[in-house]
C-alpha cells in the first residue's frame, strides 16, 4: 500500500491548468427561509466561503482502478475557486481536460490495493447574481470566445431540427435579447421536469426534439435552451455544478443539504448579451418548481409560487450553488471509456468498465459542504 499523502494547490497559480474558463456568475444564499417566503429575488452581495468535500471508497476493487473528481474551475466576478487539498492511498495528480479548462483530480489505484480511497476538499467563494437591465456596462467578450460558444457539440447540434425549432420560436425577434427571451419562454412553456429521469439527464437535445419527448432534468432542459440559442447565433453555454446549502427563499427544490449532497448536482446556463456580458439563465429550475415544489403540478407561470422564480432566473440565480466547469465532450486523461457529454459527477473505472456515477451508494461516494466563517 502506498503512503497516504496530502497536497495543496492554489488554482490561481496552477500553471499546469492551461486555458482559463470564461467568467461565470454565482449568487449568495442565507440560511433557509420559511416556506411562506416566496419573494425569490437573488442579488449580488457579501461573499460566502465553502469547503466542499468529495470522498470516494472503492468497496470491491477489481484490477487497476481509476477515479476522476471534478474541481471547481471558475474564477470570475461571481465565484472564486481557491485552493484544493486531497488525501489518497493511490497515485494522485491534479490535471485538466485539455480543451475547456475543466480541472480534476485523477487517482490511479494499483490492482493490489485492498481499500482504495480518495478525499478531495475544494474551497470556493460565491455571491449573488442578478443583471441590471437598465445598465449596459459590461466589457465586450472576445470574438473567439463568442464563436466558441456558438459551436455544435456531440449532444448539442445547432443545425437541422434544432435550428428549425429555434427559428420558429424566435419568429419576429430582431435582437439577441429578444431571441433569448423568446427561447427562455419557449423552454418554460414546452418542456417539463420529469422526475423519473436518472441523475441530471443526458442532454441529447436532437433526440428530444425528434421524438417530441420534452421531459427531462436540468442537463436536458438547459442544454436544449443553450442549443436553441446557439443555433440562431446567440452565444450560450451550460454551467455544471452542485447546490451546496438551502435556498434563502424557502424553496425546497432549489436547495442543497450540506450534510449530504447526494443528487445535488445541477446544471445552469448563460447567454452572452452585448452590453450585459454573460447573463445567468435557468429555465430548468422554473420547470422543477412547477413540477415538484408543491403537491400539485403547477401548469402556469402566473402562479405565485412560480412567478418570482420565472422572473428572477431570466438574468440571475441564487448562489447556494457552486460551478465546476462549462465543458462538453470531455476526454478524461488515462480513461479507456468514451468521452463524457459533461463532467459534474465523480467518475470511476476498473477492469469491468465505468462505474455508475448516478448511483453514489453503489459507486460509494459522498459529497458534503461546510460554510467557513470568520
Amino acid at each position: 500500500m502506498t503512503t497516504a499523502r496530502r497536497s495543496f494547490l492554489k488554482n490561481t497559480a496552477a500553471a499546469a491548468f492551461a486555458g482559463a474558463l470564461p467568467s461565470l456568475n454565482f449568487a449568495q444564499s442565507a440560511p433557509a427561509a420559511p416556506a411562506a417566503n416566496r419573494n425569490f429575488a437573488p442579488q449580488s452581495g457579501a461573499w460566502r466561503t465553502f469547503d466542499v468535500t468529495t470522498r470516494v471508497d472503492i468497496v470491491k476493487p477489481e484490477g487497476v482502478t481509476r477515479v476522476w473528481l471534478p474541481i471547481p474551475s471558475v474564477n470570475s466576478d461571481y465565484q472564486h475557486s481557491l485552493e484544493n487539498s486531497y488525501s489518497s492511498n493511490g497515485q494522485a495528480q491534479l490535471t485538466h481536460d485539455g480543451q475547456d479548462g475543466a480541472k480534476m483530480l485523477y487517482v490511479e489505484f494499483a490492482a493490489g490495493e485492498a481499500k482504495p480511497f480518495v478525499e478531495l476538499t475544494s474551497r470556493v467563494q460565491t455571491q449573488g447574481r442578478a443583471v441590471d437591465w437598465s445598465q449596459k456596462t459590461a466589457a465586450a467578450e472576445s470574438a473567439d470566445t463568442l464563436r466558441y460558444f456558438t459551436r455544435s457539440t456531440t449532444l448539442i447540434p445547432t443545425d437541422g431540427i434544432v435550428r428549425k425549432t429555434a427559428l420558429t420560436a424566435t419568429q419576429g425577434a430582431k435582437t439577441d435579447f429578444e431571441k433569448t427571451r423568446k427561447l427562455y419562454d419557449w423552454i418554460v412553456a414546452n418542456t417539463y421536469r420529469e422526475p423519473k429521469v436518472r441523475g441530471c439527464g443526458v442532454g441529447d437535445i436532437k433526440t428530444m426534439l425528434e421524438t417530441g419527448d420534452l421531459g427531462g432534468k436540468c442537463a436536458d432542459l438547459n442544454a436544449l435552451f443553450v442549443g436553441l440559442c446557439r443555433s440562431v447565433g446567440v452565444p450560450a453555454r451550460d454551467v455544471y455544478g452542485i447546490r451546496l446549502v438551502p435556498s434563502a427563499f424557502g424553496y425546497k427544490e432549489l436547495s442543497g443539504n450540506p450534510a449530504s449532497l447526494k443528487g445535488a448536482q445541477h446544471c445552469r446556463s448563460e447567454v452572452y448579451l452585448k452590453g450585459y456580458g454573460w447573463v445567468a439563465m435557468d429555465p430548468a429550475d422554473v420547470a422543477k418548481v412547477m413540477r415538484l415544489e408543491t403537491a400539485d403540478w403547477i401548469k402556469t407561470t402566473t402562479n405565485p409560487v412560480v412567478a418570482p422564480v420565472n422572473k428572477a432566473l431570466f438574468g440571475g440565480w441564487e448562489g447556494n450553488w457552486m460551478a465546476y466547469n462549462t465543458a462538453h465532450d470531455v476526454a478524461l486523461p488515462h480513461s479507456t471509456g468514451e468521452k463524457l457529454g459533461f463532467f459534474m459527477y465523480p467518475i470511476g473505472e476498473n477492469a469491468a468498465g465505468r462505474f455508475d456515477s448516478y448511483a453514489p451508494d453503489d459507486f460509494k461516494y459522498q459529497i458534503t459542504a461546510k460554510q467557513i466563517t470568520g
